[in-house]
This record gives structure tokens, C-alpha cells and sequence, in this order.
């Protein structure tokens, strides 16, 4: 059973949840530490995380498993710890969505390895499908409804995700989301229209983008998304707006009211999944879930229009971004 299209012939938009990250440092996680050990140090943390959104009113949240491949727990000798860290990632997202008093879907996500595949890195695609697949089975013992590949910059990457994923589980919906950072491109060069036509035969449930640079750059990807493919189901999860520090801190200018209006536009735009990442906390997520409801009136603020994103060659910089 597909349970992600179910809940779409009920709600025609899903509110997804936003940033992570820094909802764990503001809970107590200490730069360099591993928000996946958390899973099992501090259960009770992560799920208040995940309850803060669920209250807020998202449809989908993530677990917190953005780094949970064995190549990413490795920088914290975790990597013989794939499987339990993923499985307490799907099980504290579980008991929040399922006290929950809307329908709430677990997303199990999956970020990237960290490594560039041959012939740019030293990583086979044989190794990183491995990877996923372990990821993958930890995720679905701890009951996610969903895999969640995401902010991926390298097209063999999703592959090798959604083929480890596939082996784990031939039901469970996967999801994939590609960030694009450089003017409405991957980091690796990949338009928005060059994701849905080459992964087209992977079965996907739903493609879209997250993360990126900024708000405009993700909505350029996804209008190529929407011309070159227009049956899709396509996700919104950018950035709240552009980052910048004050002293040590890394702000972001993207407010609540910044966030609803773009969650009005992208759903005008035919998006049916939306959501925040980077920069968006529980107030981002509320004040979305309101405006979509029409509870509240679209907030007056002003979003640059969305542009065709122009012909760049691409770049080969690795990827390191956590969601959050």
C-alpha cells in the first residue's frame, strides 16, 4: 500500500516539517556531535523535535537520519551502527505520528554518503547502493512509511540510494529530492529538468528539491520540474531564505511570513509537498500549515519573481550539507 498516495486523495497538500538540525543544538546537541546517536542517547529530544512539528501541523516529518549511511557514521565510529541508529530514528519519528491527532506519515530520511563516486571519488556506485540499503533496513524495522532520499547533487547517487532503498523494501514509497545550489543547478550541474527525465523509470512516488541556496534557485528547479514533467507529484522543502552569521551564529532571513507566502506560491505552482529545511523551526511550519489552510491571509511580503536558470557548467565540489 502506498500510503503517501492515500493520504493525497485526501489532502491535495501535504505540509512536511523543516529543519532538524537546529532544533537538536537548540536542545542541547554540541557541534561535532552525531544527531543520529542521539536517536537512542536522547530519544525523548528527538521526539520532542518531531512533536513540535506534528503540532504544528505537518503531514510528513523526517527522522533524524540525514547522516545515518555507514560512511557518515564512520566520523564518529559509528559505522558498525547502521542499523540500530536508523531503526531508533524511524521509532522516535513513529511515536510522535502516531499520537498524533491528524494522519502523519514517517519519512525515512536518506542524505548523501558525504563521498564523490568513481571517477570523481574514491566510492563505487556498488558501495554507496550497499550503504542505502543498510540505511534503508534499519529505517523500515523502525517503521517509516516513506524513504526520503534527499539533498542529493549527483544523479548516480539517487540511483544508488533508490536501488538500495528498492532491495530493502519493493512497497514502500520512496521520495527524492536533489539541492540546487548553483543558479537553479545541483552542485554536480544537474537541472531540474535533466532530475525528472532521467530518473523517470525509478518508480518514484514524488521528485522535487530541498535545501539550496536560496528560495528562488530551488523554485527555478521546480518549474523545470513542472514543464518537463507535468504529471509528477513534486516537493518544495527550500531553505528559509539566504543565511548569514551575526557574530557566531548563522541566521537566516527567511521569517514565517517570508516562508507561508512562498508555500502560497509553490502551491499555486502545483507543488503538493511543502515544506522548510534549513532556517525553518516550528513557527515557519505553523504559520505554512495556516496559510494553506486559509486560516490566515497570505502575508504581504515580497518574493523575487522565478527565472529560467542559465546554462552554467557544473561543478565537482563535495557535498557536506546537513538538513538543518
Amino acid at each position: 500500500m502506498n500510503k503517501l498516495l492515500e493520504l493525497l486523495q485526501s489532502e491535495s497538500v501535504l505540509l512536511l516539517d523543516g529543519a532538524m538540525g537546529t532544533e537538536l543544538f537548540a536542545r542541547g546537541l554540541v557541534s561535532g556531535g552525531s544527531p543520529e546517536e542521539w536517536n537512542v542517547t536522547h530519544p525523548e529530544r528527538v521526539q520532542d523535535v518531531h512533536k513540535a512539528y506534528v503540532e504544528a501541523g505537518s503531514n510528513i516529518i523526517l527522522t533524524n537520519s540525514f547522516g545515518g549511511t555507514r560512511f557518515r557514521l564512520k566520523l564518529h565510529n559509528f559505522q558498525d551502527r547502521v542499523v540500530e541508529l536508523n531503526r531508533a530514528a524511524a521509532q522516535n519519528a513513529r511515536a510522535a505520528a502516531d499520537a498524533a491527532d491528524h494522519p502523519v506519515l514517517v519519512a525515512g530520511s536518506m542524505g548523501p554518503t558525504g563521498e564523490l563516486l568513481i571517477p570523481m571519488g574514491s566510492m563505487t556506485y556498488e558501495e554507496g547502493r550497499d550503504a542505502f540499503a543498510e540505511q534503508a533496513r534499519g529505517l523500515v524495522e523502525g517503521g517509516a512509511d516513506i524513504l526520503w532520499v534527499e539533498t542529493m547533487s549527483d544523479l548516480n547517487e539517487v540511483r544508488a540510494a533508490v536501488e538500495g532503498a528498492r532491495s530493502v523494501s519493493a512497497e514502500i514509497p520512496i521520495c527524492a529530492t536533489m539541492s540546487y545550489d548553483t543558479r537553479g543547478r545541483t552542485m554536480m550541474g544537474v537541472t531540474g529538468a535533466q532530475m525528472v527525465q532521467e530518473l523517470a523509470g525509478l518508480g518514484l512516488t514524488a521528485v522535487g528539491a530541498n535545501c539550496g541556496n536560496n528560495l528562488i534557485d530551488t523554485a527555478a528547479a521546480l518549474a523545470e520540474m513542472r514543464a518537463a514533467a507535468p504529471d509528477l507529484i513534486l516537493i518544495a522543502k527550500a531553505n528559509a531564505g539566504m543565511p548569514r552569521f551575526e557574530g557566531e551564529k548563522l541566521i537566516y532571513d527567511g521569517t514565517p511570513d517570508v516562508m507561508a507566502a512562498y508555500a502560497d506560491r509553490v502551491r499555486t505552482n502545483g507543488i503538493s509537498l511543502i515544506g522548510g529545511c534549513c532556517g525553518s523551526g516550528p513557527a515557519h511550519i505553523r504559520m505554512m500549515r495556516q496559510v494553506l489552510d486559509g486560516a490566515i491571509p497570505v502575508p504581504d511580503v515580497t518574493l523575487a519573481p522565478v527565472q529560467a536558470a542559465p546554462e552554467v557548467a557544473p561543478t565537482r565540489t563535495r557535498e557536506r550539507r546537513r538538513r538543518g
